[in-house]
């Protein structure tokens, strides 16, 4: 997203000052609706270079209550779809509806709430991996895998919960006596150094996300809304933990998860770490978005 052509608004709330950024004109030029790009807990810039392929859509990013530049005023520190999905309302709203979705991970999440609650605000919703561990046939032990990155976290630190975790999201296939009987992950391991820096608020390590990953969306209200929804997951991660609840979504939908290249972050570019593939992933989402869009 080039940082000349956008501007960073803020939409003060009751409980939250949401930032978001809009490349590109509102009303759009075309008639087409604005593409609302939302992750969890990842902010606006990891959409960044995602949103550089769409130069034709005018594109929103933002940053999610209490992560980065949104700052909370509700006193709370837990995080649930219902409250970002009154979040995206909200900004849905300003923006003027409906729009257009593309959600990964825990934003992928707290879409499918916002479809549930307001299916009148977005037209298409391609949702990105969500992972709502729930739903898996081994959810006891997908969530019990997810207390233990937890616990690695607030018992060692930043670095060790960052290791358990993922070794968590390296898994392929059910969670089973194997994986609960291995020794805690090791830092060094991943080449991350094994200090503690005492910090105990990271939104991916802590905890206060678990009404996210623990989420069951409502299925009968998704069918019956107008909204065009698609599951997305990444070729690479089919089998690992956040590509069994993809497919297990689109299957609780009456629908096949749709492929898209690269892994979890597959549309990420270099500059945010675990590079995917941000150029052939915006491809498959341009198809998508054009053939559903129909």
């Amino acid at each position: 997203m080039d940082t000349m052509e956008t501007q960073t608004h803020t939409l003060e709330t009751r409980d939250v000052d949401l930032v978001y950024d809009v490349a590109g004109p509102l009303p759009t030029a075309d008639g087409q609706p604005p593409l609302l790009m939302a992750g969890h807990p990842m902010t606006a810039e990891g959409f960044q270079t995602l949103a550089s392929h769409f130069p034709d859509r005018t594109v929103v990013s933002y940053d999610p209550r209490g992560l980065g530049r949104s700052g909370r005023k509700d006193g709370r520190t837990e995080r649930s779809p219902e409250l970002h999905s009154a979040d995206l309302h909200a900004l849905i709203t300003e923006l003027g509806a409906p729009v257009d979705i593309f959600a990964s991970s825990g934003g992928a999440i707290n879409s499918l709430a916002l479809v549930a609650e307001h299916p009148e605000d977005v037209r298409i919703l391609v949702a990105h991996e969500p992972p709502l561990l729930a739903l898996l046939p081994d959810a006891d032990a997908a969530l019990a895998a997810e207390r233990g990155v937890q616990e690695a976290y607030h018992q060692r630190g930043s670095n060790a919960g960052m290791a358990q975790f993922i070794a968590m999201t390296a898994w392929r296939g059910e969670f089973t006596e194997e994986y609960a009987a291995q020794p805690p992950a090791d830092p060094a391991m991943f080449g991350m150094p094994t200090d503690d820096d005492g910090s105990r608020d990271d939104p991916l390590l802590s905890g206060t996300a678990n009404g996210i990953t623990s989420y069951r969306p409502d299925v009968v209200a998704l069918n019956a809304a107008p909204t065009q929804i698609v599951i997305g997951v990444g070729e690479e991660s089919v089998d690992a933990l956040t590509g069994r609840t993809s497919v297990a979504t689109a299957e609780a939908l009456g629908q096949k998860a749709v492929e898209f290249p690269s892994h979890h972050g597959g549309f990420l570019g270099g500059e945010h770490g675990y590079a995917g593939q941000p150029e052939a992933f915006a491809a498959q989402l341009h198809e998508v978005l054009d053939s559903v869009g129909r």
